[in-house]
């Protein structure tokens, strides 16, 4: 189902500075209330007080939290554009165009296994995914990836909505190595898979579900610039064709993808 986008100018409530070279950016609308958004969203949000970004950068939907009509944005500075919005304070304004794209599956029963797996800020979209989740009586599994400990993102967030199993590259928290090599994957089975994060993670994710014949989803991270198919910089090869991920996706079942 097709959510409405709206163009809201938000309050910054909250900013939180994080390991690892990332900010929490809480906002609110002083308003109205802020609109139905499905997990796995993103919105566009405006870059102010920059000479060198002309381009709203895609941000995905952190969290969601209707009681208190606060929307979180976990953001990565890796450029000009997402340094300039880690600069914003409580009290500033953010223009936001969301919610858009299209998100992940539900469970089909609360006793559906669901595993949820991030890399990086890939992580991001999975919190609000899990809360969601558990609101349905689904208890959610997440299996996150870093590449050391002070890359982890809102752990005890995670550990709130279900259990949480970590690895790290240089083995600083959890288990050493990579998402695809957790033990977790061999202990347990899983009815459906959920990931985001680097490219190369996702794909070694998506071997492995495919090896157990588990449904699997992922939310490809193409770089967008209008997030309305307009431009076609973020254009994904399928089964079907060309797709605009902002469109399309930006969560695709993994049959659709040509990762072959």
């Amino acid at each position: 189902m097709a959510l409405k986008k709206h163009i809201l100018d938000l309050k910054v409530v909250k900013k939180q500075v994080l390991g690892g070279n990332f900010v929490l950016i809480v906002c609110t609308d002083e308003h109205n209330a802020l609109p139905p958004m499905m997990p796995g969203q993103f919105a566009q949000l405006r870059v102010d007080g920059s000479k060198d970004t002309y381009l709203r950068r895609p941000i995905s939907i952190h969290d969601l939290d209707v009681s208190h009509n606060e929307i979180s944005f976990l953001i990565q500075l890796v450029g000009d554009g997402t340094k300039a919005l880690s600069r914003l304070e409580a009290g500033d304004n953010l223009n936001a165009l969301l919610p858009l794209g299209n998100g992940f599956s539900m469970p089909c029963s609360p006793q559906s296994r669901h595993l949820l797996v991030g890399g990086g800020v890939g992580t991001a979209p999975l919190l609000y995914l899990g809360r969601e989740m558990l609101k349905m009586g689904a208890r959610p599994s997440f299996l996150l990836g870093a590449r050391s400990a002070s890359y982890l993102l809102r752990v005890d967030e995670f550990e709130a909505l279900g259990d949480v199993y970590v690895t790290t590259e240089d083995g600083t928290r959890g288990e050493k190595g990579f998402v695809t090599q957790h033990s977790i994957l061999e202990k347990e089975n899983f009815d459906r898979i959920s990931v985001c994060g680097p490219s190369p993670m996702m794909k070694a994710v998506a071997r492995y579900a495919k090896q157990k014949g588990i449904p699997c989803e992922v939310s490809l991270e193409n770089m967008m610039a209008c997030g309305l198919g307009a431009c076609l910089c973020c254009v994904e090869k399928t089964v079907k064709g060309n797709v605009c991920v902002c469109t399309e996706g930006p969560v695709f079942d993994v049959n659709e993808l040509n990762w072959e």
